[in-house]
């Protein structure tokens, strides 16, 4: 007996519903990504020069606004070391604990910088003092506070500067500040 042999024919790989599954998905895919949002912020770092104590330097060392990060309360200070207002912390509504109120601080340095401006000051910096053990989210979250808030402007929200030339620095002990340094 004589076997037959076919030609046997190559079968055709249909990929048309994979091209359209990966036409659908890409797109869905690159919208839902996250991409990662890098940010600067420029700080000004304290002088080498300025540890000679001249009396210009003294006038102008009183004329910086200052934000003071204490364990339980944020102080702004204007002039430097001269309490103009203190801002407790507040409880967290969603975990009870205790947080600092930087909706109130940003309100507190919109009247400063109202009340500066009126005076014919227009003053961009800010120095903020953190205690050593200051959570890293605590100072950020500050410098985004006192650098600008939001503003309705013709229908659209903005970004209004507040004070964003940002220094930082150490804050003295909680007891020395409390006892206002005085030995």
């Amino acid at each position: 007996m004589r076997k037959r042999h076919r030609k046997q024919e190559e079968a055709d790989l249909d990929i048309t519903s994979f091209m359209n599954l990966m036409i659908i998905l890409v797109p869905v895919l690159l919208m839902t990504m996250v991409l990662s949002h890098i940010s600067v912020l420029d700080l000004k770092l304290p002088d080498l020069s300025s540890s000679s104590s001249a009396p210009e330097d003294d006038e102008k060392k009183n004329e910086i606004l200052e934000v003071v990060i204490e364990p339980t309360e944020m102080v702004v200070n204007y002039p430097a070391g001269a309490p103009l207002r203190r801002i407790p912390q507040k409880a967290d509504e969603e975990t009870g604990e205790m947080v600092y109120d930087y909706e109130m601080l940003q309100t507190v340095l919109r009247e400063v910088k109202r009340l500066l401006k009126d005076q014919g000051i227009e003053k961009k910096d800010i120095l903020i003092l953190s205690q050593p053990d200051t959570d890293y989210q605590t100072i950020i979250r500050s410098m985004d506070t006192v650098r600008s808030f939001k503003a309705v402007s013709v229908a659209s929200v903005v970004d209004a500067e507040l004070f964003p030339a940002i220094s930082l620095g150490d804050a003295p002990p909680p007891a020395a500040a409390q006892t206002g340094g005085a030995q």
